[in-house]
């Protein structure tokens, strides 16, 4: 999948620079392992299986950070077709929308166009990610406390990029002839998020039916979401 993902999406259109496992680490040795169980062709649900031994925290750190990379370039190629036009609201369907509030510049759930927030988003998982008192990197120094309420506050907000991409622009992933990469890895997503327990169901509801919800006009009211 790794393979198929960089020659279907573009490289050059991701948000912000892949972030890199330091070679040499135990983070790099689980990361490598990862990628290889991904291109064997097993079963993802046993792809995402914790390795006997290995550190909990440490596995979901690397699927973190991978996923964050995967997920930035897929957006990043469709975000031209993501514009404040098309897009004027961050939202998964009539059902659902996003607002945004970081309690800094955004301090109350504010309406933002897709794009925009995508990008406050991916700057603000970046920040987590780059935080050495969050994901730690060197020997030794141990996850803080809250890593893993961190963590899910991350996939969470990830999933609205899938919810998003899959609503609003599958016509594109299907012009791209995409689609079949972007289900595998919301299935890889899915998969790693439930066997761990990481994202309540409330937030995975928007694609339960995620080629349909768009066709659901005026049945449902408006649910709204930010990052608080």
């Amino acid at each position: 999948m790794a393979l198929c993902l960089g020659q279907v999406f573009s490289k050059d259109k991701t948000f912000r620079p892949k972030k890199r496992f330091e070679p040499g680490t135990q983070r790099f040795e689980l990361y490598k392992k990862a990628q290889a169980s991904l291109k064997s062709g097993l079963d993802l649900r046993k792809v995402v299986q914790l390795p006997e031994g290995e550190s909990l925290n440490d596995w979901i750190a690397v699927h973190v950070v991978d996923f964050f990379n995967r997920i930035n370039l897929i957006y990043g190629t469709m975000s031209e077709y993501c514009t404040e036009r098309t897009c004027p609201i961050m939202s998964g369907g009539l059902k659902y929308e996003y607002r945004w509030r970081d309690g800094d510049d955004y301090k109350k759930p504010t309406k933002l166009p897709a794009l925009k927030y995508m990008n406050l988003l991916m700057d603000w998982i970046e920040s987590l990610i780059n935080d050495e008192d969050i994901f730690p990197t060197r020997v030794g120094v141990p996850f803080p406390k809250n890593f893993q309420q961190v963590c899910k506050k991350i996939l969470s907000r990830l999933f609205r990029v899938f919810v998003h991409v899959y609503i609003h622009h599958f016509d594109s992933i299907c012009s791209m002839g995409a689609e079949a990469h972007i289900n595998t890895c919301y299935k890889h997503y899915y998969f790693f998020i439930s066997e761990f327990n990481l994202i309540d169901n409330s937030e995975l509801e928007p694609l339960v039916s995620p080629l349909t919800e768009s066709n659901k006009e005026g049945c449902c009211s408006k649910q709204t979401r930010d990052l608080s």
